[in-house]
């Protein structure tokens, strides 16, 4: 069994659509980050990071509990322990692995930079909004791009690289990013959503309650690390 700590985010849809493809039984641990949950000292002992996704495997290593934390780690630990979803020859790996970082590095921190300040920010932040909608639309083009040589990111085959950049793009039509205009972003995109391990998840998370829309101030100044949780 493995204990899955999570709430709503894309990394957090990452896991959730992880363990449904790869068939393995878990636990959901809802942890609300919008009331300082991360930071209680029973969720730290699990991730000295404080944030969500982390997993417990009560069947890791040698048998015994083994806790993995960040989302690439955690979806490259459970490619390991199934042998799905990461191809075994070398040069198709890292093909995966190029494309997994691409997520890791580019898409997921320019996406929720750019989610931060169209939401949260406060106004007068122009220079922000036009520096990550730029960004983003342009890892659309690569993606774009990619996907016009391959089906999918990592070559022939779904894979790691597929499963975390799914949820980051889901939002794509409020990101000013139209299907119409990349064919082969949306064929891919709807190839994934039909998935029926996709789905499952997707229907796990829909059900999820947070308290992101009834956050105070100060529950957003926490989470953010602004106001007077800012580090001077």
């Amino acid at each position: 069994m493995i204990d899955l700590y999570a709430l709503t985010s894309p990394n957090v849809q990452k896991i959730y659509i992880m363990l449904e493809e790869c068939g393995l039984p878990y636990k959901e641990h809802f942890v609300d980050v919008w009331k300082g949950e991360q930071y209680k000292p029973e969720f730290a002992n699990i991730n000295p990071n404080n944030k969500i996704p982390a997993i417990v495997d009560h069947d890791g290593p040698g048998g015994k509990p083994y806790t993995v934390i960040e989302s690439g780690a955690i979806l490259l630990y459970l490619a390991e322990k199934t042998g799905k979803f990461l191809p075994k020859d070398t040069a198709k790996k890292y093909e995966v692995l190029q494309w997994l970082m691409i997520q890791i590095t580019g898409v997921g921190p320019m996406f929720g930079q750019w989610t931060h300040f169209k939401l949260f920010a406060p106004k007068g932040n122009d220079y922000s909004m036009t520096r990550y909608t730029s960004e983003i639309k342009r890892l659309y083009e690569v993606l774009e791009t990619r996907l016009g040589k391959v089906p999918y990111l990592g070559g022939q085959e779904y894979s790691v690289a597929d499963i975390a950049t799914f949820p980051w793009t889901r939002n794509h039509d409020a990101q000013g990013v139209k299907w119409e205009d990349n064919p082969n972003l949306a064929r891919w995109f709807n190839a994934i959503n039909e998935r029926p391990a996709v789905k499952a998840a997707l229907a796990k998370v829909s059900v999820i309650k947070s308290n992101r829309e009834t956050a105070s101030d100060d529950d957003k100044d926490r989470f953010f690390n602004r106001g007077r949780y800012a580090r001077a």
